[in-house]
Formats: C-alpha cells, sequence, structure tokens
C-alpha cells in the first residue's frame, strides 16, 4: 500500500493538469509582481488572481489550431478573464513560464525521492545494527578473502546511498530557480525585480543570467545524481542476487505464501525483486545521456531539447520513486541465513586466515618474501586436499590449514603451536567494526 500511494503521488506530480498548474502558478505570481511594482492595478490582479483557470481540453482544442502549447493554455486562461487579460504574460517569453514551472515540480519530485532515499537509509541502518556481528567470508573478485561481518557489508551500502542523497539535495538547490528574463534573456521588456519578486513568491532563487531558457547542466545535474544514486542501489540489488544463489545462499528475498518461482518449476524461489532493481536502475542511468546532451542548444536556444524532457523527466522520477520503494521493502524483508555464512567461512579449510600468519613472521625477523613462500605453499595444499575430498575441518575443529602449518618446521621454528592457533581468532577480524560503525551512523 506505501509502495502503491508513494507511485501514485510521484506520478500526479507529472500530469498534464499538474503541469498546467505550475504554469498557471508562474504566470499568477509575475501578476503579483508587476502589481508589487505598480504596473497592475489592485483591482485588476485581484479580478486575475481569483478568477483566473484553464480546461485541459480546451487547452488542447486550441493546440490543433496554433501548433503552440503556451499560447493554447494562455488562449484558455483569458477566456475565464475580462479586459484584464491583456496582463497575464505580459513581457514574458514561453521559457519564462515553462522552465520556472518545470523548476517547481523537479524540486517537489526531488523532495520525495529524498524522503524516498532517508526511508531506505532507515532500512540499511536497522539491518546493519542487527548484523554487526554476524560472521561472514569477504570476497575479491569472487574468491574468499577474509572474515567480515554482514553488518559491515550493509553499513557500507548506507554509507554510499547517503553520499548520493547529498548529490540529491545539491542537484535540488541548483533546479530550483526561476526565471522572468524575456524573449532573449536580456530584460528588456520587463525589470529585474519583476523575476525577483515573481521567484521569492514561488520559493525559488533566480538564475543569475540566462537567455531565453534555464540552462540545462542544471537539468544534467539532477538526472546525473538520479543516476548515481540508481547505480548504487543496483550495487546492493546484484549484491543480494549473489548472495541468493543456490551454490551461496547466505541472503535470500522473501518468499511469501503462494508466491511462485517458475512455471515449470515448482521449486524456484528467484531473486525477482532485485532483478527488477537492476532493471529499473538500468532505465534511470539511460536518462542521464539526454539530459546532458540537452545541454548545448543552438545559439540561445532550440527547441531540441524539450521533446526529450517531456518524457524523460516524468519518467525518471516515477521510476526513481518505484524502484527506491521496492529496494526498501527489499532490504526491510530479506531474509539472512547467519548459519550458512558461517560454513561459506570455513569452506576453504581456514585459508581465510592466512594474511594473519604472514604478518606475524616479519616480526620474528622473516622477510616478507620468504614469510609469503611458507604461507602460500601451506595454502596450496589446501586447495589440493580439498580437491582430493578431504573434509576442511577434522573432528577436532582444525581446519586443513591449520594442520598444514602446525606440521611446517620452518613455520615451527619461529611461531609455536599456541601463537599458529592464536591467529585462527575471528574476534581479530571484527575487533573495529564498532569504531567503523560509529564513522558511518555518527548521528
Amino acid at each position: 500500500m506505501v509502495e502503491r500511494y508513494s507511485r501514485k503521488v510521484m506520478s500526479d506530480k507529472w500530469s498534464i493538469q499538474a503541469k498546467y498548474d505550475a504554469w498557471l502558478k508562474v504566470e499568477l505570481a509575475a501578476v503579483k509582481a508587476w502589481n508589487k511594482l505598480g504596473f497592475i492595478s489592485d483591482t485588476d490582479c485581484e479580478k486575475i488572481c481569483k478568477n483566473a483557470k484553464f480546461d485541459v481540453a480546451r487547452i488542447d482544442e486550441i493546440e490543433r489550431t496554433t501548433k503552440h502549447d503556451v499560447i493554447a493554455f494562455l488562449t484558455s486562461v483569458s477566456e475565464s478573464l475580462g479586459e484584464e487579460s491583456r496582463f497575464v504574460h505580459f513581457g514574458m517569453t514561453s521559457s519564462d513560464c515553462i522552465d520556472t514551472a518545470v523548476a517547481l515540480q523537479i524540486r517537489d519530485s526531488l523532495e520525495l525521492i529524498e524522503a524516498d532515499v532517508n526511508e531506505l537509509l532507515g532500512a540499511l541502518k536497522t539491518r546493519a545494527l542487527e548484523h554487526k556481528n554476524t560472521l561472514m567470508v569477504g570476497r575479491s573478485h569472487g574468491i574468499h578473502g577474509e572474515p567480515i561481518t554482514f553488518g559491515l557489508v550493509v553499513a557500507i551500502w548506507h554509507d554510499e546511498i547517503k553520499r548520493a542523497l547529498e548529490l540529491l539535495q545539491h542537484a535540488k538547490k541548483v533546479i530550483s530557480v526561476g526565471m522572468i528574463s524575456g524573449a532573449m534573456g536580456n530584460f528588456a521588456h520587463a525589470p529585474l525585480e519583476l523575476e525577483e519578486f515573481t521567484c521569492a513568491q514561488l520559493g525559488l532563487g533566480v538564475a543569475p543570467a540566462s537567455n531565453q531558457v534555464i540552462q540545462r547542466d542544471r537539468y544534467a545535474q539532477v538526472l546525473n545524481a538520479i543516476a548515481i544514486l540508481a547505480s548504487s542501489c543496483e550495487k546492493i540489488a546484484v549484491a543480494v542476487r549473489h548472495y541468493q544463489r543456490t551454490e551461496v545462499y547466505e541472503c535470500e528475498e522473501c518468499f511469501s505464501p503462494g508466491q511462485k518461482g517458475s512455471s515449470a518449476m515448482p521449486h524456484k524461489r528467484n531473486p525477482v525483486l532485485s532483478e527488477n532493481v537492476t532493471g529499473l536502475c538500468r532505465m534511470l542511468r539511460a536518462y542521464a545521456l539526454p539530459a546532458m546532451e540537452n545541454v548545448a542548444l543552438w545559439h540561445e536556444r532550440d527547441i531540441s531539447h524539450s521533446s526529450v524532457e517531456r518524457f524523460v523527466l516524468p519518467d525518471a522520477f516515477i521510476t526513481a520513486d518505484f524502484m527506491l520503494s521496492r529496494l526498501t521493502g527489499l532490504i526491510q524483508n530479506l531474509v539472512v541465513y547467519p548459519e550458512n555464512m558461517m560454513k561459506n567461512l570455513n569452506l576453504t579449510g581456514g585459508l581465510v586466515f592466512s594474511q594473519r600468519v604472514l604478518l606475524e613472521l616479519p616480526k620474528r625477523g622473516i622477510s616478507r618474501e620468504d614469510a609469503y613462500k611458507i604461507v602460500q605453499r601451506n595454502a596450496m595444499k589446501v586447495w589440493a586436499d580439498l580437491q582430493e575430498g578431504k573434509k576442511a575441518i577434522n573432528e577436532n575443529g582444525e581446519s586443513l590449514y591449520l594442520q598444514n602449518l602446525l606440521a611446517d618446521a620452518e613455520l615451527r621454528a619461529n611461531l609455536s603451536e599456541a601463537e599458529i592457533k592464536d591467529c585462527f581468532d575471528y574476534n581479530y577480524y571484527t575487533k573495529n567494526v564498532d569504531r567503523i560503525f560509529k564513522r558511518v551512523f555518527a548521528e
């Protein structure tokens, strides 16, 4: 229900009705600004602000003749007014109205996205704290490395999404400007104060300089911020997909009663949510490129950007809103299997402790090169033993790697049995998790 409601709110912000509502809001703000400057009388200002309205069907009808949506809109508005209609859009060009209105739509949409991201951050923080000390193996190149905790993995996700939020907040500041600067941006037909008064009423800043449009690098920053957010969200989704692989099976998307995974194979429980998030994030990144290509317009402007923005902006915001809601639900309901994490951690017979042993030898005067040879030759034996079907852990709870190290005369000449065994302590790898969490969750 939350997901459906959120999507509806976002889509409403980009409906045809919402577009013309924003246009009218800008036009009325300009009328009030002209009134403040003494150009429009109080009476005419009041009539316009009280009675001005539009009809979408009528706009469509007029546009079939004019082939110009702003003129069709203004004609519809004028039909709701008397002689005072002559002051609507006075000294303005189409983009004064459109770009200032779109800034309102983007700003308000970014506020919804910010709320979505904060909800995701909350879910990530909860799961990170829950699994702060849940041991698992860390991987590089997909290969087992050293022990970490699942909470640390999720804390890294949280830190990355928080940076994405900061980019969104910066982008909102960049886009939250309007303009009422006239056909060429030279304020020939209206003073700068008109722009300042109009934008102040709308809660916008003013573009210090503009030509016939708000410069499109501002739009590009917004869509690139969304694209970067999407990339980080996809990173999380891809991780979940890997963790759910049958051979790994350390985490799993919630599989609800009655849910089906395959039309042919009744046993399947597929990571469909994270796969869906992955696909949506690909689309969100795709919107960034045309936004950047819109920056270079002919001279003061052309209209090549308009067709792009008419679907890129609504699609990007609605898709991002849905994706974030879906990912948040996935994280909140993610099923974690600590026992499988520990099973996988022990899968390589203690090889995850190799660096710990390596670092002990230089303390005893052994060169790093010689230490590496000692540690690696015993590690390579473990790989061979595992291929031969030997158990990773014997009946005494000793790993293959520990057994090999204890039998190595050169190593034993430098480290005692107790010192070698001490290298196989999981707590050594989690001793700084609390301090890392204080960095990540400082608030």
